[in-house]
């Protein structure tokens, strides 16, 4: 199914555009909501606080520096050494070691 862009809008609808208050929302940054922006550069992880299934099917719980939370699925894992400290913490010397999460996903996160 092809997707249609309207080109006119009622003037009702139309708003001066306010940017965002950095003082209200720290931390936000158009790219993190961006990937094809994204894609090059890496953000830095605090931690990882959680998981769901185990071995390489399982998804982390990562706290980013930023303070957002999001799941990312161990295959787009790029931060190794937190991922080396989560699976010392656990008792797994690999990823197929990782015994099933019990952490529950929330559905909006990705």
């Amino acid at each position: 199914k092809q997707r249609v862009l309207h080109v006119i809008f009622h003037p009702s609808l139309l708003r001066i555009h306010n940017p965002n208050d950095d003082r209200l929302f720290p931390g936000r940054d158009i790219s993190q909501s961006s990937p094809e922006i994204a894609s090059d550069r890496e953000w830095p992880a605090n931690k990882m606080i959680g998981h769901s299934s185990a071995g390489v099917d399982a998804r982390f719980k990562i706290l980013w520096k930023v303070g957002d939370v999001t799941w990312l699925p161990y295959a787009q894992i790029g931060h190794r050494n937190a991922l080396e400290e989560y699976l010392e913490l656990h008792g797994a010397p690999t990823i197929q070691a990782l015994p099933t999460g019990t952490e529950a996903m929330s559905g909006t996160d990705t």
